[in-house]
């Protein structure tokens, strides 16, 4: 098979395209052109061609898990089910099986660019910004598919709950009168779906005029 035609893209820097005389288009980085020694004119055998159809599509889905990880931060086993997810046309197969993606996932944390332990001090930053608690965070780092090996970490570098539960406290029982029975049990009750653990949120309770000793 010879190559027609080796020229840079036009609206992808560092991508090549690479036409094939029997019309095929391949979408090539610049270290398979140069790995690869190619070249308009170049003839390849069946064996050299194949070769580089694969090394075409690792680049593809190098590509594509650069632009979801640039796209927003996220964890090692999100990026490789986004890449291996089935397209909404169910014709169409998924653009990496799963050895590709992980591929494509240990070199971009070779390069610094996935970090599960980042992403897990990431996701920490975000719960306390939003006024969540460890509870909340352990259930994000679950459900996001980060390691448990960094949820210690994590769950370490979040703030001190008591600063979040007195701003909330703060808001909530504003207007109400202290030691409010029914207005106390309605705010433990949001603090503990927002991931605090009883023993804060009754600290918290015992600063804004609560009884701690009684069931809420």
């Amino acid at each position: 098979m010879r190559i027609t035609k080796l020229a840079p893209s036009q609206r992808v820097e560092g991508r090549w395209l690479c036409h094939l005389e029997d019309g095929t288009i391949l979408r090539l980085g610049e270290n398979e052109v140069v790995s690869f020694g190619l070249c308009s004119g170049l003839e390849l055998d069946g064996e050299g061609l194949e070769e580089l159809k694969r090394a075409a599509k690792a680049a593809a889905v190098r590509g594509k898990a650069l632009d979801l990880i640039a796209a927003r931060p996220m964890s090692r086993k999100e990026l490789v089910d986004k890449l291996t997810a089935r397209p909404r046309d169910r014709e169409k197969e998924p653009l990496a099986d799963r050895e590709s993606a992980q591929a494509a996932a240990d070199r971009l944390e070779e390069l610094g660019y996935l970090d599960d332990g980042a992403y897990a001090r990431l996701l920490a930053g975000h719960c306390a910004a939003r006024g969540y608690g460890p509870a909340k965070l352990r259930d994000e780092l679950y459900r996001r598919g980060v390691p448990r090996e960094y949820w210690q970490e994590a769950l370490a570098s979040m703030d001190d709950p008591a600063a979040a539960i007195d701003a909330f406290l703060d808001k909530k029982l504003r207007g109400t009168a202290s030691g409010d029975r029914k207005a106390l049990k309605r705010a433990a009750d949001a603090l503990a779906r927002r991931g605090f653990r009883w023993e804060d949120i009754k600290d918290g309770l015992r600063r804004h005029g609560g009884a701690p000793e009684e069931e809420y």
